[in-house]
């Protein structure tokens, strides 16, 4: 039964809206139906059709040459960086990267690398920001062998980074003798916002990541893709930590769904997330960089609340409207399949009627 909530005098059926991330999603009928139908076989050894199928079909997508099923991005990740680099070797990451700030140290724990931060722009690094990032060979230095990249980019607010720029940087590493792993676990909706396909985003990175579970609202899995003999090599690395699977095709089947029709309505989610942070720009004391929403998420600013992000998000979540701080000062809001153009107009009512009773 919807909750009922008290407001000025009236009594108002409280509307959930989930707002957190677009890993809330939940399967689409046809994503159900595929996988009660899947055909599967022992994955373990490559022998489920579906979850072959899908492989191939997120290689070609990325214009990679063969690709691997993992149970989540995470994992994808962190068997990228144990692939690509060296034990004891530098990886040069963006400061505020999925990879470094949210995985739990995997890259150190399990590939047993050494991080080597570079704050940027917006998510974004320049050639010359990598250039200054490489050390010269010597005894006291960790050797350089991976540089990692996000695309779009999770902390910055899902910004898209400008194709020459990302090219430009990419050279810079593969001068510099460095293979780079693309962190793309949204690259489709940098590529619906770009007018591109994903292919050309990924075109000059070794290998690229990207989850289904997000975005594309499958419940389970992200793709890594890359070369064949590097796939091959990953596949050990994926069984070093877990995540061979074995009838994974009832799950494998919800991806291929995913891919054959979730990918071309991400622009709705993106024209959403305009829609909402046009309506909490306006709000008094909530300031939101619309020059800097271009895909699914909004980042905006609460300090000029008086109260800290965490706990306006609370109050928030009290009348229906769920969102994730992620400082003490931002809120990050999400959209997704399951938020309609309704939802977030009653979100940004909510946001603003609680704001002002911040201010009194």
């Amino acid at each position: 039964m919807p909750k009922v909530s008290p407001l000025r005098g009236e009594l108002r059926v409280m509307r959930r809206v989930d707002l957190r991330s677009d890993t809330v999603t939940t399967p689409t009928p046809a994503m159900r139906e595929a996988m009660a139908e899947a055909e599967v076989g022992d994955d373990v050894y490559g022998e489920d059709p579906t979850v072959r199928r899908l492989e191939e079909k997120a290689a070609r997508l990325l214009g990679k040459e063969a690709g691997l099923y993992v149970p989540s991005g995470t994992m994808a990740n962190l068997i990228a960086v144990m692939t690509h680099a060296r034990r004891g070797s530098e990886v040069i990451l963006e400061a505020d990267s999925h990879i470094y700030y949210y995985e739990t140290g995997g890259m150190a724990v399990c590939a047993q690398v050494m991080p080597h931060t570079v704050k940027g722009e917006r998510g974004f690094l320049t050639p010359e920001m990598v250039k200054a990032a490489l050390r010269p060979s010597n005894l006291h230095f960790p050797p350089a062998t991976l540089l990692c990249l996000e695309n779009t980019h999770n902390r910055a607010g899902g910004t898209v980074w400008p194709l020459e720029q990302l090219e430009a940087v990419i050279d810079v590493a593969h001068d510099a003798g460095l293979a780079v792993h693309l962190d793309g676990a949204r690259i489709f909706n940098a590529a619906v916002h770009l007018g591109l396909p994903a292919s050309r985003l990924a075109e000059r990175a070794d290998s690229v990541m990207f989850c289904l579970s997000k975005g594309l609202a499958a419940p389970v899995g992200s793709v890594l893709v890359g070369r064949r003999d590097w796939i091959a090599a990953a596949r050990r690395n994926r069984k070093v930590v877990g995540g061979a699977m074995r009838q994974a095709g009832v799950i494998a089947a919800a991806g291929l769904v995913a891919l054959e029709t979730m990918v071309s309505r991400l622009a709705e989610d993106h024209a959403n997330a305009r829609d909402l942070a046009e309506r909490l720009a306006v709000v008094p004391g909530v300031s939101v960089d619309l020059e800097w929403v271009q895909t699914n998420m909004v980042m905006a600013d609460v300090s000029g609340l008086g109260v800290a992000a965490p706990d306006f998000a609370r109050r928030l979540a009290g009348r229906g409207v769920l969102v994730n701080a992620v400082d003490p000062h931002r809120l990050r809001f999400v959209t997704h399949k399951d938020v309609t153009a309704e939802d977030v107009r009653e979100a940004a009512r909510v946001v603003a009627e609680e704001a002002a009773a911040c201010r009194v």
